[in-house]
């Protein structure tokens, strides 16, 4: 019955994701709008010893398809704002993807973040326990929920066909579910897209129990992240925790200078505005 149930999921997977392959002409660098980012946090940020300023790096893990990021590239951003304290924040701003002989500048919003803990479950083969199961077929539960059958088997949310495995990670559509406010597919662009161990609805905080997300960067101040703790903790984000970011058109980047106006002044904190964001 399990062979059978993956051979019509495998079916039908492959009539809706079958793609033509794409190029980009070497000096087509820039990002469409909407491009998920799957990176994993290079170092630790504390609220309590981060300073405005101070360089921060993801790492792609998993290359995205149609474009010239590679797994493997840097991103690089920096802290806008860090406040310890009772009530911590953290501000951060990504603002270039660097790729092995070329730098790409890029403004993104947060669509969802995981821990490292949660990282590595979705690293961890559920059936490994099973006689003759290897990684390359063994299945796994991505963060957010959905499973991948690897080995010839497709990517599934229950029973429906959402995606199909690639390396390092697989290619699905961007999804919502009903009450998210994160977007599906931008416009009507059929791109499957990379979310390395993330499910393609993902959306918001996974095994971060004591942060919000307080500003997505999406909507005005275009680009900002911002973090918050339950006050009287500690706001920490752990090196290798998953992020799952998302490209800003390029009209936002470009007024990114004009973002950076006192963030004491910003009314960012309203919950609609988290939910609306991403």
């Amino acid at each position: 019955m399990r062979t059978f149930i993956l051979l019509s999921l495998l079916f039908t997977t492959t009539a809706l994701y079958a793609q033509p392959s794409h190029s980009i002409p070497p000096g087509d660098l820039a990002l469409p709008a909407g491009t998920i980012l799957p990176v994993s946090l290079d170092s630790t940020l504390h609220a309590d010893h981060a300073h405005p300023g101070q360089r921060v790096q993801a790492t792609v893990m998993q290359s995205i398809p149609g474009t010239a990021v590679h797994r493997g590239a840097r991103l690089i951003g920096q802290v806008v704002e860090a406040e310890s304290g009772p009530d911590p924040r953290l501000t951060l701003r990504f603002t270039m993807l660097r790729l092995r002989h070329s730098t790409i500048p890029v403004q993104v919003s947060l669509r969802a973040m995981a821990s490292l803990l949660e990282v590595e479950e979705a690293e961890t083969p559920e059936d490994m326990a099973t006689r003759g199961t290897v990684p390359q077929n063994a299945t796994t539960r991505q963060i957010g929920g959905q499973q991948v059958y690897r080995g010839g088997g497709p990517v599934a949310e229950g029973m429906t066909p959402v995606g199909t495995p690639a390396a390092y990670g697989i290619l699905a559509l961007p999804l919502t579910r009903p009450g998210q406010s994160c977007r599906a597919q931008v416009a009507d662009d059929l791109t499957p897209q990379a979310f390395w161990l993330f499910s393609s609805d993902a959306c918001g905080l996974f095994g971060y129990n004591k942060l919000r997300i307080e500003h997505a960067g999406r909507s005005a101040p275009s680009g900002l992240i911002v973090f918050t703790a339950t006050r009287g903790h500690k706001l920490t984000l752990q090196s290798g925790s998953g992020m799952l970011l998302r490209v800003l058109p390029v009209a936002q980047t470009s007024a990114q200078s004009a973002d950076s106006v006192s963030l004491a002044a910003m009314s960012i904190s309203s919950p609609l505005l988290t939910i609306s964001a991403r």
